[in-house]
């Protein structure tokens, strides 16, 4: 049975784990995009989304356990000023996952990982630009009545 293992061990130690998902980390907080293989991405989820979590309240305690998991003082500084801005009122789910196929090489399973506010294609602007042309619309419709 599979209760109480949480961990996606990755065929790894848990040092080379833990530093693998910690640089990850920072190159997803400094790229908003990563492809990666579809497990590391899962793995790499479960990791960053409580550090985003954390990074909502801006204060010292919280900026030191970021940066004892993420091990870069950089990557923290953009975790703090520009993420968490913008997923300031979002309650969960900062990541998404996009499933890519196979690699070429070793028909591994591939998948790029991004932060869900910085991608322009999903974002909600085009569902306020079309209620924005709803209310001219319906102006229009007053004024002539």
């Amino acid at each position: 049975m599979k209760h109480g293992k949480k961990i996606i061990k990755l065929g790894r130690k848990s040092a080379h784990r833990k530093a693998m998902l910690a640089n990850m980390a920072v190159s997803l907080i400094e790229h908003k995009r990563i492809t990666t293989t579809s497990t590391k991405a899962k793995a790499l989820k479960i990791f960053i989304e409580p550090l985003i979590t954390k990074s909502k309240d801006d204060n010292t305690h919280n900026r030191r356990i970021c940066f004892s998991k993420l091990r870069n003082k950089n990557g923290v500084k953009i975790l703090f000023d520009e993420i968490s801005t913008k997923v300031a009122n979002r309650p969960g789910g900062y990541t998404r996952i996009i499933k890519l196929g196979n690699r070429m090489g070793d028909n591994a399973s591939m998948a790029m990982i991004e932060l869900v506010d910085f991608n322009s294609l999903y974002n909600s602007k085009p569902v306020q630009e079309s209620s924005k042309e709803l209310s001219d619309d319906s102006k229009e419709e007053t004024k002539s009545n």
